[in-house]
């Protein structure tokens, strides 16, 4: 009996830190929040505060979902992000104040001309061998001198007047859903969507277990997969009552989700997605194979202009202006966030879910810090030491499994 006792001990200490090893960042941001909650006083729970959370991070989330495939394929990075975000956004307002062109026509073709970037910086890095750190370096210097060289060092304010192309387009990101006849002074279509979002994801949930019963697959127990739903969908219901109770849910959230989607089901339910992973993992032997490493270095980091291409459309939008500074360090924001969040120094590993995780944990210091008045040096001095402390783990998480170089 008191072997049992013993062997059932270790069992449940082992399952004990299996959790709290796979979600360590998950319960940081729980702590963070907490504290900040408590240190603000609760400020940081008032619903626009929690909206402006998402609104003013959105850029960080969908850099580093695009950074994320840059570091699975071996703990590379792209430099050249913030310039790129600089340089498109100067377009796009050069194109909406100078041209007076269509919102529509804009953004496309702002996303045109982030995606030959890529293609430029994909090129040299995947067939010609440069060192992503270099290429890219090079493009942070060059996508800058670009940006400025277009905004004349001058600040460039979109129009807002109403009817103007510079309106539509500021409309196009920065409104907020409304549902007519639903909608009053609490915004009901926001809680009504957390409720319609979490009975999905309880019959996704459902739906995958029995597919996996069905094909004899090893899962985890029911109970601890319906709890961690339970959790999920509390969070979110709870977030969508606090927007609800604002201006509703904006319309940048929609493209935020749209993009965490979409990377998510690219690494995690295609073929494809997984030669980021096995690159990163063992390019000699993914080469090897027949798989077409330089085809996967050059999608990589197009995906990564494309989605700063994005990304400086959103900046532009929400601040309503570009500057020759715009950008500055949000290629920092997309690294950390991808690092905090769970992704491998050394590449190979890392999940989308892991890189939110990350990104939300720096928008909840930043905002946290902000509502007490702190200066913004601390901000930085904060950010770093979280982000060494993730890579450390990280480092000592490889040295144990004999994963390090």
């Amino acid at each position: 009996m008191d072997a049992k006792t013993t062997t059932n001990n270790k069992a449940a200490n082992l399952n004990v830190g299996a959790f709290i090893k796979k979600y360590t960042m998950v319960i940081a941001l729980v702590v963070v929040f907490i504290f900040f909650a408590w240190w603000t006083e609760k400020r940081l729970l008032y619903p626009q505060n929690l909206s402006n959370l998402l609104i003013q991070n959105a850029y960080v989330l969908v850099l580093a979902c695009g950074m994320l495939l840059c570091i699975l394929t071996g703990g590379n990075i792209d430099l050249s992000v913030g310039s790129t975000v600089c340089f498109i956004g100067a377009i796009a307002a050069q194109m909406l104040t100078k041209y007076n062109l269509n919102p529509i026509i804009v953004i496309l073709l702002s996303l045109v001309f982030s995606c030959l970037i890529g293609m430029w910086q994909g090129f040299w890095i995947g067939y010609v061998h440069i060192p992503p750190f270099i290429c890219t370096l090079a493009g942070m210097f060059l996508f800058r001198g670009f940006g400025r060289a277009i905004l004349e060092s001058k600040t460039i304010a979109i129009p807002q007047s109403e009817g103007s192309v510079g309106k539509r387009f500021l409309d196009i990101f920065t409104s907020y859903i409304e549902v007519p006849g639903l909608d009053n002074d609490v915004k009901w279509s926001a809680f009504a969507a957390g409720i319609i979002i979490a009975c999905v994801l309880v019959v996704i949930t459902v739906f995958n277990r029995i597919k996996k019963a069905k094909k004899g697959y090893k899962q985890a127990s029911a109970v601890s997969q319906f709890a961690k739903i339970a959790i999920i969908d509390l969070l979110i219901i709870a977030y969508t009552w606090k927007l609800a109770h604002y201006k509703g849910i904006p319309v940048m959230a929609l493209w935020v989700l749209a993009i965490v989607f979409i990377y998510a089901f690219i690494t995690s339910k295609t073929a494809f997605g997984r030669y980021f992973y096995a690159v990163g993992g063992n390019e000699k032997a993914t080469k090897l194979s027949g798989i077409d490493t330089k085809k996967v270095y050059f999608l990589a980091y197009t995906s990564m202009s494309l989605l700063a291409g994005l990304s400086g459309l959103l900046v532009a939008a929400r601040v309503g202006s570009v500057n020759g500074d715009t950008g500055n360090s949000y290629e920092m924001d997309a690294i950390g966030s991808c690092f905090i969040g769970g992704a491998s120094a050394y590449g190979g590993s890392g999940t989308v879910g892991g890189v939110v995780v990350g990104a939300i944990l720096l928008g909840v210091i930043n905002q946290g810090m902000s509502i007490k008045g702190l200066d913004s040096n601390w901000q930085y001095v904060v950010k770093g030491s979280v982000l060494l402390a993730a890579v450390i783990f990280d480092v000592v998480s490889n040295k144990k499994t004999g994963k390090a170089g």
